[in-house]
């Protein structure tokens, strides 16, 4: 049987949407997750969903805890990870609401850590592979599934993760758009590396909320429009995760 976690960005750590709930605590080498896990089934499945920032959302971007997240979600058994995360678009294409199928991450984090690795063992080099981050099969899933409840949609898009918690300035937001992100957020780097790193497959669901401040015509993003515009689409994202999660059961390809 496979075990798909669910890391939950701002609003989408309802447990609401499992049956058979129960709360696990998990302890890792490198402190504590950023909350317990709602552990239940989504269409026969085994879910477990962690809060990337706390379910009172108190943790800034910069003091998540990715490495002990995604060692606890091994720890757990989980197979699979389906993340979800608000963006800045950096592209007039991708408005409010729109969600993008990430395929690609530029890592512009400078504080956190970002590999399990803290020395080579007996000169035995670990560089991990890191050219396709998000996995096929699950990217794959979730498209299907997004064109079969009529959502507007991106088969794929490059997101630049960010330090926080501050926004970015119109010079960055520029700049990051000449280096080719079409997307913006402060939470994909290091987590995808570090699932990446333990072969745990990975896929995200990024909800345009806002323009960032690229765009001149937009009023530059505020905290308060990226809550409403989320809030008002995540219904989309739930049903597409849960949509999604039972039909990789259905059609056996719950797989690497």
């Amino acid at each position: 049987m496979k075990k798909i976690a669910i890391i939950g960005g701002s609003g989408l750590e309802d447990p609401a949407i499992l049956k058979e709930v129960t709360e696990v605590n998990v302890e890792t080498p490198y402190g504590a997750p950023s909350s317990s896990f709602k552990c239940g089934k989504i269409g026969g499945v085994e879910v477990a969903i962690l809060s990337r920032h706390g379910r009172d959302h108190s943790i800034p971007p910069s003091t998540v805890n990715n490495r002990a997240n995604i060692w606890a979600i091994k720890e757990l058994g989980c197979t699979h990870i389906l993340a979800t995360t608000a963006c800045g678009s950096l592209r007039l294409e991708i408005g409010r609401g729109d969600i993008v199928m990430l395929d690609q991450f530029i890592d512009f984090t400078r504080f956190r850590k970002n590999s399990f690795v803290e020395e080579f063992e007996d000169g035995q080099l670990n560089h991990p592979a890191m050219a396709d981050p998000f996995n096929w099969h699950l990217r794959q899933a979730l498209i299907e599934n997004a064109k079969a409840l009529d959502l507007g949609f991106h088969k794929s898009g490059t997101v630049i993760t960010i330090e926080g918690p501050r926004f970015s300035t119109r010079a960055e937001s520029n700049m990051f758009r000449v280096w080719g992100a079409d997307v913006i957020n402060m939470s994909t780097a290091p987590e995808c590396a570090l699932a990446n790193e333990l072969e745990i497959p990975y896929a995200a669901v990024a909800l345009s909320t806002d323009y960032d401040c690229w765009n001149v015509d937009e009023a530059p993003v505020t905290w308060e429009e990226v809550l409403n515009v989320f809030n008002e689409n995540v219904k989309h994202v739930i049903a597409l995760l849960q949509n999604t999660i039972t039909s990789l059961q259905k059609q056996g390809r719950v797989n690497g």
